[in-house]
Formats: structure tokens, sequence, C-alpha cells
């Protein structure tokens, strides 16, 4: 599946779908004599290493060539100012309530009008890798912003012959207009003081104003192309998935559904010891499922990877090709080198080239068979399986976790407090039953088993890394038993020593009763936020207050 760029005439005249007043307005400022095209990588890096205010570390990029920039490349450092995350209260989504097309207009048209002062880069990129879903975007920025052209051109596929001839290839998406999205950074409206976020999804176009952090124009991309994906039969994926192949030649293909810090690279990159005959990466951040035959293809070809983990000695710096909000220092030999581990601030990030997992696929034939989601709820213990359909989509729509430094938060806004993000995507666009819907079809007639990996506290403990580790490899071999979640016959648990419930525990059981109850209560302010756009059908309610009730 393709999007395309050009159109007839009459398609024009008619006003069909692929205009609007958003559309016409943000694409219309690619046309002016002030814009230069730049889609060439090698080019790109150049424009970076040059651009006012990057640090050139002393650091060699592994495989210059391999990724397509010059043989002599150094790991570029960018820092932004303040702000270091992304910020939810930017976002406005046409099409959501109290949306008006025509006041965000008025801001469109100011902040067009205000490029016309500046020289603008116009680059390009694919979004999926794969013949079965390869769709364009278009990104205009203005000079002095080449990091963010440079980094946006790495985390995405840069264009070249050989993914031309895979979009030409590809079968064209009804009426799906390539994606055009215009960033000013420096450019704050009035009335958005914070910041502007802007989003055509039907339209698949986008404004980002007064945004600096690159995270931004990452998943301000991948917001419209997982509506694309959304539209023509894929479910959309935050998250990370692998194949692990036994000794014996059986496959295991496992979806990892979780927020930044939630464990979902650590679990998707994991080598297991070297214990299986093959372990296979599609991607740890973005990727999306056929709901017509299961297979999956990766959106990018990079990792935007926190630093927070990484020390500078560790090996993984290996493959790492532009950093942002890291420190730098002088080493022993005066060479230039990075400071990561959020010492300078928190939310570090670096783009790590594909070559860090040397066993990534684009695409996986080979259907999907198991869904974990990555919570971050302190009743429930390292793992449960659940055996319903309905109940594995719903706990997917109430996913559990807290707030990280990914993300700015709004003045008064507690960072502790356990929060739902449905299928761990805030980036949707478009209503959340779709996505109800699709991976409800997944459990119940693609025969995809569903559970829910716990990777922050059972109760007062922190559950390690290696014990949800651990748990995939009992998944993958088997050998798990799983018996009742007391007195839940419809959720099903495995005993991890140091983490076993307690269900004759009165404290443990109100504990656990209120985390449920908080769901439903959860599906319930769905009914009326946004104007009811993202409620549920009745039976996901229904299927939760019947756990809560068989709780005790």
């Amino acid at each position: 599946m393709s999007t395309r760029a050009g159109f007839k005439r009459e398609d024009v005249t008619a006003g069909k779908r692929a205009f609007s007043a958003s559309r016409t307005t943000i694409e219309t400022a690619f046309y002016g004599n002030n814009v230069e095209k730049m889609t060439d990588l090698k080019k790109a890096y150049d424009l970076a290493k040059n651009a006012t205010g990057t640090i050139v570390t002393d650091m060699p990029v592994y495989k210059p060539d391999a990724i397509g920039i010059p043989d002599n490349a150094k790991i570029l450092l960018f820092n932004d100012g303040e702000t270091v995350g992304r910020f939810a209260g930017a976002r406005v989504i046409l099409g959501e309530k109290g949306v008006d097309e025509g006041e965000i207009a008025l801001v469109l048209r100011e902040a067009m009008y205000n490029t016309r002062y500046k020289k603008m880069y116009h680059t390009q990129a694919y979004i999926g890798l794969d013949e079965d879903f390869i769709i364009r975007a278009n990104l205009l920025i203005p000079e002095t912003y080449e990091n963010t052209l440079y980094n946006w051109l790495l985390n995405f596929q840069y264009i070249n012959p050989f993914y031309d001839e895979m979009y030409k290839k590809s079968k064209p998406i009804g009426d799906e207009p390539d994606i055009y999205i215009v960033s000013d950074p420096d450019y704050l409206h009035p009335k958005f003081p914070n910041g502007l976020a802007y989003f055509d999804p039907e339209h698949n176009c986008a404004c980002l104003l007064g945004l600096r952090y690159f995270g931004e124009h990452k998943k301000g991309t991948l917001t419209l192309a997982w509506g694309i994906a959304n539209r023509n039969g894929y479910a959309s994926c935050h998250g990370g998935l692998k194949r692990i192949v036994r000794n014996d030649k059986k496959a295991c293909v496992i979806g990892v559904f979780g927020l930044s810090g939630s464990g979902k690279s650590t679990l998707t990159h994991a080598k297991h010891a070297g214990k299986y005959a093959d372990v296979t990466v599609l991607h740890d951040d973005a990727y999306i499922i056929s709901s017509e035959n299961g297979s999956t293809v990766a959106m990018e070809p990079s990792y935007f990877d926190k630093t927070q983990d990484y020390p500078l000695t560790s090996p993984d710096n290996k493959f790492l090709i532009t950093v942002q909000n890291c420190g730098a220092t002088i080493d022993e030999n005066g060479n230039k080198i990075l400071v990561t581990e959020d010492i300078r601030n928190g939310n570090g990030r670096a783009i790590k080239s594909k070559l860090w997992a040397a066993n990534r696929v684009d695409k996986m034939a080979e259907p999907i068979n198991s869904i974990i989601w990555l919570m971050k709820d302190h009743s429930l213990p390292p793992v449960v399986k659940l055996e319903n359909p309905v109940l594995a989509s719903v706990m997917g729509a109430c996913l559990a976790t807290k707030r990280t430094t990914a993300e700015k938060l709004a003045e008064g806004v507690d960072r502790d407090a356990l929060v739902f993000e449905p299928y761990a995507n805030p980036f949707r666009t478009y209503p959340l039953a779709d996505d109800y819907k699709k991976f409800k079809y997944l459990f119940e007639h693609r025969g995809v088993a569903c559970y829910i990996i716990n990777t922050g506290h059972f109760l007062d403990k922190k559950i390690p890394k290696e014990a949800s580790i651990a748990i995939i490899e009992g998944i993958v071999e088997e050998t798990a038993v799983y018996k009742d979640f007391g007195t839940l016959s419809e959720i099903k648990t495995v005993d991890v020593e140091g983490f076993l419930p307690d269900f004759a525990d009165k404290d443990y059981i109100s504990l656990l009763k209120k985390q449920f109850e908080g769901r439903i209560a959860y599906l319930d302010s769905l009914e009326t936020f946004k104007g009811g756009r993202d409620a549920l059908p009745a039976e996901a309610r229904a299927e939760l207050e019947k756990i809560t009730a068989k709780i005790g």
C-alpha cells in the first residue's frame, strides 16, 4: 500500500478527499520560492554538522556507508532548552469535540505567512518498510533546524533508489495523499503560547509550532502514518515485536506494548543468552499488524532510544548516530565525548542505527501469535494471562502505567500517579473503538494469546527485568504452569518466587478490586471525554464489572 503525491486536475476542481482548508494551507507553503529541496542524506549530515550550536564529537559513526552518510561522519550532539520531552497539551486534532477548523485556519495562515521571512528546507522520507505498506511523508522546516531535518531522515527511511522502486511497486491506497508536515519551532501564536501540534488526520497533514524537541516531529509523523494504517486494515502499534525460534524449530512471534520506560525496548532486544535457534527483531517502537493475515511491518529503520541507561562505556553506544539533550566533555586524550545517563537533564535521547540489532527484519510474514501489555500496576503479579478476547482487548484499552521523563506535563499533573494509556499509544487520532475492535479480532479470530507483564512494582517490591525476560521465555517454551488468579478463572497466573499474591489478605483483595474499579471509572470517563469519541462498546465495561464482582 502506498500514498500518492499528484492529483488529476479534475480532482482538484471537484475538491475531492485530499483537500481541506488545513491541508491546502499547509501544503501550499512547500512551494514558496524561499524553499530548498533537501533529500540527500549526506548533504543533510553536512548541514547539521555545520549548523550553529551543533557539537561535533570525536566519536565516529559505526559503518557510516551502511547508513548512507559520509565515511568520516561523527556522532552529532544538539541540545534543546527548557523543554526536553513531548508536550501532550500542545496536541489539537481536527475531528475532536471543540476543534473548529475555521479558527485553526487563522493560526495556520499566519504561521505559513511567517515562513516567508525564512529559508525553509523541504525533505521527504518513507514510512513503512515493505511493499505491503510504504507511504511518503514531507517535512518543511526552517534553516537553523538542520539537526531536526537530519534526525528525521535518519529516523525514517531516507529516499534512495531501492525504496523508490519499492514505493512504485506498492499498490496505491485508494485516495490517501502523501503526508505533509510544516514545523516552525521558533513561531508561537498568541492562542497557543506553549506550542501547537495540530493534526488534520483525514487529510494526512500537520503543523508543529513552537516545538523544538525532535520527538514531537517523530511521533507527529507516526501519528499520521498510524492513522492511514488504521483506515486501511491494520492495527497500529506502539511497541516492540520479535520472533523467537526454539531449537525444535517452533516459532513464536511476540508483540510487547508499552510506553517509554516500560521495558519494551529491553524485552524486544533481549538476546536470551543464545539459548534459541534464532531471535529476530522487527522493531522496538513502531509497527503495524495486518488484520487480514497477522503479518507485521516495521514503520521505521532506526531507533530513537533513551540514553539514561547507557553510560559512555556501554557497547550499545557504538551504534549512535546523533544524540539530543545530553552533555559533552573532554577525555584524557583531548577528544570531545558524550556525557549520558541523564546528568544534564531527564530524557536524553539518541538515534541508533539499524545495525544495533543485527537480527533486524522489516517485515514478518509469519503471523503474530502473542501480545503482551506491559503495565505498571502494583496490584498485579509479574504475569497474568487473559483467556477472554473481550477482557484481553479491554485490558489493553485500560493499560496502566506511570508518566516518565519522556513527556512534558502540564502544571499540577502528578508524574507518579497511575494513569491509563490505551494500547500504550497516546498518538491516536481516530476513535479508540477502532483499536479495541482490531485487537479483539486478533484475539478472537486469529487465536492470538494475550498476557500482561508487570514491569513496575508488585505491591512495594520492584520486579526485575530478569524476571520479565524469564516470563517471555516461559511463554516461548510453553513450560509455564498457569493457574486461576484467585477466584478469577478468566485470568491465569504463574507463581514467581518473591511475588506471590495473597488472596487471603483482605488489604490485597481491596487493592486489586480498587484497581479494576479504576478501570471501570476510566471507561465511564470516555463516555463524555472528547464528546464520547473514545467510548468503547458496552461489552467492555460489562466484562470489567463481571471481573470486579468476582474478586470478592
